[in-house]
């Protein structure tokens, strides 16, 4: 997977935090990296680290590197874009292992960072930022619910890719989880999950449980503010309950806000893992203009689970029953239909 799509929906809309719905590249001039670009861009990436990145002393062991790399002259022959932002991420990576971190190259020109905003919050701010055409696509997307099935009569199957936010996701949620509400036990598969945002985890995880419930807290570099997160008071659809069985599936795919649902699902000792260890990335991140050409996702977050206080940033999510991401499901399902007749 290429890590950049990750990040440029958020960059262009904050909307799914994945590739899938993003649009087709158009076919731009190519360009040729000077040395001005390659100085404008590590400088402003030393700076938006210095004042962004979530854990200020790493940034300055990043500052220290990359001005180390300049003064023996590791940049001075690169003059592709994509080449300059491979390597400014992997020197990056070398000091601070982040998995959201990283900087990307766009033919087309990056617009400001006072153009990107804040994140819409309802469906009719989101349409007053979207273009039409990527409005659209996305709208006629899965919008990350995949699959909702029954793979027996008591038991449910949920194939979700991300985690959009609420005010795009409520109905999907909503009617997937009508669907299944006659199941005795459910499969929520995510191994092929690429991220999206921590409402959208909120909302999902409100239907598996019976009362407000405390999520995890994000805190913010910026404002050094701890925000709690809470289940959802009302929901749209039919409330799963806190009882019946809910089985996992993650993976190396599992990623971002796909790790999010796992781990805070998994804390509240409401589902069991099934599968291998998810990819680690746990803070919220924001897009930084490098310059014309070039942008840097950097983690401005962190993300505090108030049971575990701390979260899967480099570790991943473990899970409960390993099994390989092809056997998951036939693990999960045989799992799950002996626990609903009564049997180890």
């Amino acid at each position: 997977m290429n890590k950049k799509w990750i990040v440029v929906p958020c960059l262009l809309l904050a909307v799914l935090g994945a590739h899938a719905a993003a649009p087709e590249p158009e076919p731009q001039p190519k360009v040729a990296v000077d040395s001005a670009m390659r100085a404008q861009a590590i400088d402003t990436l030393v700076a938006r680290l210095n004042e962004h990145y979530v854990f200020p002393d790493k940034a300055k062991q990043v500052e220290a590197v990359l001005r180390q790399r300049q003064r023996e002259g590791k940049y001075d022959g690169i003059t592709g874009g994509e080449q300059l932002a491979s390597q400014l991420t992997e020197d990056v990576a070398g000091v601070v292992h982040d998995k959201h971190l990283m900087v990307g190259f766009d033919p087309g020109l990056v617009p400001p960072d006072r153009e990107v905003g804040p994140r819409p919050t309802t469906l009719a701010e989101w349409e007053r930022l979207a273009p039409p055409d990527i409005r659209k696509r996305i709208l006629a997307s899965s919008l990350g619910v995949e699959k909702v099935d029954h793979l027996a009569p008591r038991i449910g199957y949920l194939d979700l890719s991300g985690f959009p936010p609420p005010f795009l996701v409520a109905a999907k949620y909503a009617a997937a989880m009508d669907k299944l509400a006659d199941t005795d036990g459910l499969i929520v598969d995510l191994r092929n999950n690429h991220g999206g945002t921590p409402d959208g985890v909120a909302l999902l995880v409100s239907y598996f449980v019976d009362e407000r419930t405390r999520l995890n807290d994000i805190w913010e570099r910026d404002t050094g503010v701890s925000t709690p997160h809470w289940t959802a008071d009302r929901l749209d659809g039919k409330r799963y309950g806190g009882k019946k069985p809910v089985l996992i599936l993650t993976g190396p795919g599992t990623m971002s806000a796909g790790e999010d649902f796992a781990y805070t699902m998994q804390t509240l000792k409401r589902a069991t893992l099934i599968g291998e260890r998810t990819w680690g990335g746990a803070h919220p991140t924001r897009p930084f203009r490098l310059g014309d050409h070039f942008f840097a996702a950097i983690p401005s977050a962190r993300t505090i689970s108030p049971i575990t206080h701390t979260n899967w940033e480099g570790v991943g999510v473990i899970p409960d029953i390993a099994a390989t991401p092809d056997q998951a499901l036939a693990v999960a399902k045989d799992m799950l239909q002996r626990r609903l007749k009564g049997t180890n």
